[in-house]
């Protein structure tokens, strides 16, 4: 698919030095956001010792709010950590490049036409901004895992989750392909519906109010919801014609066993990949049993969530408890068996993003059972009185009650009022250290998504792609050699002539079908780059064809390539003695191929500074040529003549 390939190797040291050089940059400033909020809260806390806590109404900390229901903070935790654990996965030397071509390529590979090309818009991006979009997933994600750590209750704690869900369905979409559900082969064990879409779902709940906690009315949703789902997933697996019934159905690997001996493959510890392939041998010789055993768990466990959702907390007397222990144990059970044996971890082999779906699975359907326990009357999440946890007979804070922003006069204070520095002071010391760093963990996701969203905005891929395939340009010093040929149009044009603006010169075979086809439109792609300083730069290529040497050769291979609209563009040619000449002084090596054929030859651009002097010279061998490393090779010489052009 076009798009997802930069066409290098995913351990190419110079993007991965430049991939690490970003993460530590970032990182410092990570360290320095936590530690300019932590002083300024410190600080205003010593400048307003005494500052009333209704300054921010409804903040984490502040009168009115009660204690966090426990299965909601398994979900907030433990998604918390997730995240925080896939942006460290994020940070694995070979997810720079290896991101498009080696996860996102291969999960949408099985996916509609529709799916595929929607995928490959997203991935575009990473393939032309690797370092850029790298790093901004690792912070993006590490942030929203720290947030959710932070914020335990309020505003602040909804918002966390709704970052939760934005996040997650950008990754579902892109990085899993919809989870797979539009590919065949749908199955729960090897992934299906995408493990992001359960941090989506946990960062729904984490986003509803408080009010929405209060009672079993959420718990018994979330558990039934849960249980529908399984029971549909064991329909999924039980319907006949899928593959998942005979190990290798018409003597070829079933879905089950091919996931199985794909990840028995993966790198890994011995003793992990050795249990991991004895299942395999299980799967292909047992495969009828061991889908039965999935078939026959999955709706057991569907079954007894929904009858403990539908059934209140009097109903099966003395039962309840026991078919939840039940559910809670066997879903464990499955869910970490499968993680092992089906899917191996998730998150190994070098480029693996996440821990795949069923640690997120565990953590829904375990939240669900916990609240299903625990929802035995709405007084269990039910809001305190604003006054709850007063002592009798205390005043009420000053401002507590009224509506936010509102003063001691009939209209309140004005807007201006309540951003004066000794206000904002004020108020940050009214804020708890909950908030504090879940101001911070903003800060991380903003300093991951800036970069980000400036790569998107941009079509040109980053120069480190052009660098990364023919190193660093070489700088060079002296005049450049002079030369008088013909254009395209049978004019006369002499380097002197071109004194006063910049020149970016290359050799190019006008009969070539390979390399300097490429070239040309990297040129042209440069040239529509510089923009307006295009007027005060020349595009010239130098004919390498003794042979071919008739500027109608010129003219055709201007055409095949829509070279003809650029009015900075030369194609420049003449007698073999002269060209030879040229090529001589710029030590360009060529060679016959065969009679009548193109020239093998160096390929090389050099930078001409307004004054004629050499400036550097650019290797410029197109390398895997894809769209990505073309576009990456014009904004180093769009660079590179800007930079001749400031002198």
């Amino acid at each position: 698919m076009p798009g997802m390939n930069s066409g290098l190797d995913p351990s190419d040291p110079t993007v991965v030095a430049a991939f690490h050089a970003a993460l530590l940059h970032q990182a410092i400033a990570v360290l320095v956001i936590f530690a300019v909020l932590s002083l300024a809260w410190v600080a205003a806390r010593d400048r307003y010792p005494a500052a009333p806590s209704a300054v921010l109404p409804g903040l984490p900390g502040l009168p009115g709010l009660t204690r966090e229901p426990g299965w909601r903070r398994v979900l907030r935790i433990g998604f918390g950590v997730l995240w925080l654990f896939d942006g460290l996965l994020q940070a694995q030397p070979a997810m720079a490049v290896g991101m498009p071509s080696q996860v996102i390529e291969p999960t949408a590979a099985s996916s509609p036409g529709w799916v595929q090309h929607l995928v490959n818009w997203g991935a575009t991006t990473w393939s032309y901004h690797p370092v850029e979009a790298g790093a901004a997933a690792v912070w993006i994600q590490a942030g929203i895992g720290l947030w959710l750590l932070f914020a335990a209750r309020g505003p602040l704690s909804r918002l966390a989750g709704l970052a939760s869900v934005a996040w997650g369905l950008v990754v579902w979409v892109f990085g899993e392909s919809f989870g797979g559900i539009f590919a065949p082969g749908l199955s729960w064990l090897t992934g299906a519906p995408g493990g992001v879409l359960f941090y989506c779902a946990a960062g729904a709940l984490i986003a509803l109010p408080a009010r929405a906690w209060r009672g079993p009315r959420l718990a018994r949703l979330l558990a039934g919801g849960t249980g529908l789902f399984l029971a549909g997933m064991a329909v999924l697996q039980a319907w006949p014609g899928r593959g998942f019934w005979p190990g290798t159905p018409g003597g070829r690997p079933g879905p089950l066993t091919s996931m199985v001996t794909d990840m028995a493959g993966t790198s890994q510890p011995g003793a992990l990949a050795g249990l991991v392939t004895r299942f395999g041998f299980l799967v292909t010789a047992h495969g009828f049993a061991v889908n039965l055993v999935a078939v026959a768990c999955l709706g057991a466990l569907g079954a007894a969530l929904v009858a403990a959702a539908l059934s209140g907390p009097g109903g099966w007397p003395g039962r309840r408890p026991v078919v939840l222990r039940a559910a809670r144990i066997g879903l464990g059970a499955l869910c970490l068996a499968d993680w092992v044996l089906v899917q191996d971890l998730g998150f190994l082999g070098g480029v693996g993003t996440d821990p795949n779906s069923m640690i997120p699975m565990l953590l829904v359907g375990g939240a669900a059972v916990l609240g299903l326990r625990g929802a035995r009357s709405p007084a269990d999440a039910g809001a305190r009185p604003a006054s709850a946890g007063r002592p009798a007979g205390a005043r009420r804070p000053a401002g507590e009650g009224r509506p936010a922003g509102a003063g001691d006069g009939a209209g309140g204070r004005p807007w201006r009022s309540r951003i004066r520095p000794a206000e904002l002071a004020a108020a940050l010391a009214a804020t708890s250290p909950r908030a504090v760093g879940s101001g911070a963990a903003v800060g991380v996701i903003l300093l991951g998504a800036a970069p980000m969203a400036a790569a998107q905005a941009s079509p040109d891929a980053s120069p480190i792609l052009a660098e990364s395939i023919n190193g660093a340009s070489a700088p060079l010093a002296g005049p450049a050699p002079g030369f008088t040929l013909t254009d395209q149009d049978g004019r006369p044009v002499s380097l002197a002539g071109l004194r006063g603006k910049a020149v970016l010169l290359t050799f190019l075979d006008p009969v070539c079908v390979s390399g300097c086809r490429s070239q040309a439109q990297e040129f042209r792609q440069a040239s529509r780059q510089l923009r307006a300083d295009g007027r005060r730069v020349m595009l010239v290529a130098v004919n390498l064809n003794p042979v071919y040497d008739s500027p109608a050769y010129a003219r055709a291979f201007d055409r095949e390539q829509r070279l003809t609209g650029l009015p900075n563009w030369l194609f420049v040619t003449g007698r073999p003695a002269r060209l030879q000449a040229a090529w001589r002084d710029y030590g360009i090596a060529s060679q016959p191929l065969g009679p009548g054929m193109m020239l093998g030859h160096s390929d090389a651009a050099f930078v001409i500074g307004p004054d004629g002097r050499l400036r550097e010279e650019l290797n410029f061998d197109p390398g895997p040529g894809t769209a990505a490393t073309r576009s990456s090779f014009a904004t180093e010489l769009a660079a590179a003549a800007r930079q001749a052009l400031a002198g």
